[in-house]
């Protein structure tokens, strides 16, 4: 494994791939393997991925993306959905925990109850952010894991998600949060790194915009 602090420094968004360079199946599951541990609330585990790597779709989706070069030289598009029932699996997702004493019945009726409750009190909305959110976590991993592994990646917010939806199927309670290409990023499109603001101008402490 990587020196974490130079995966963190090290990670670009890439603009461009190099083209015709194929990442194994067995290489993304293993990434999976990993971003499976991403934190969410209540570990409903609101992320559902896609990933496309059949050229034909590809080029499908390079459409949908506004023909954003990156998609077309991509060794994979993949596509992070977060699910808004998620809550509707608090109980299968704690089954485990009641099966090994960990939780009692009504410890268990309890999380069940007050989850499904959380969720459904706060209306449409509330779950479309917490959708977004929860996946965005997960996502920001996948991320991370790549980068260890020697991939690069790109987050992209430019596609149509409608037409996403349709070109891949994808049921109505779950809706696209981002789409992150992935492949080998080619030297010859890196730019130096982007202003990035010092500590003091985005850190409060104890009140907003107090040193």
């Amino acid at each position: 494994m990587g020196d974490f602090v130079s995966i963190i420094e090290n990670r670009r968004s890439a603009n461009k791939f190099i083209k015709g360079v194929q990442i194994p199946v067995e290489e993304l599951e293993e990434i999976f393997k990993l971003v499976k541990l991403a934190p969410s609330a209540f570990n409903l585990q609101h992320a559902q991925y896609v990933v496309v790597n059949d050229r034909d779709m590809i080029e499908k989706l390079y459409v949908a993306a506004n023909k954003q070069y990156k998609v077309l030289t991509a060794s994979a598009v993949v596509l992070v959905l977060g699910n808004l029932e998620a809550y509707k699996d608090v109980a299968r997702i704690n089954e485990g925990f009641l099966n090994l004493g960990v939780l009692s019945k009504q410890e268990y009726d309890m999380e069940v109850e007050s989850v499904t409750g959380f969720y459904e009190g706060g209306g449409q909305q509330f779950m479309r952010d917490e959708a977004i959110r929860n996946s965005s976590l997960s996502a920001q991993l996948f991320m991370y894991v790549a980068k260890d592994r020697g991939w690069d990646t790109c987050p992209m917010i430019g596609f149509d998600p409608d037409a996403v939806q349709e070109l891949l199927n994808i049921p109505d309670n779950y809706i696209p949060t981002m789409m992150i290409t992935i492949g080998k990023a080619d030297p010859s499109s890196q730019r130096p790194r982007g202003y990035r603001k010092p500590v003091g101008e985005f850190v409060s402490y104890n009140e907003f915009g107090k040193q």
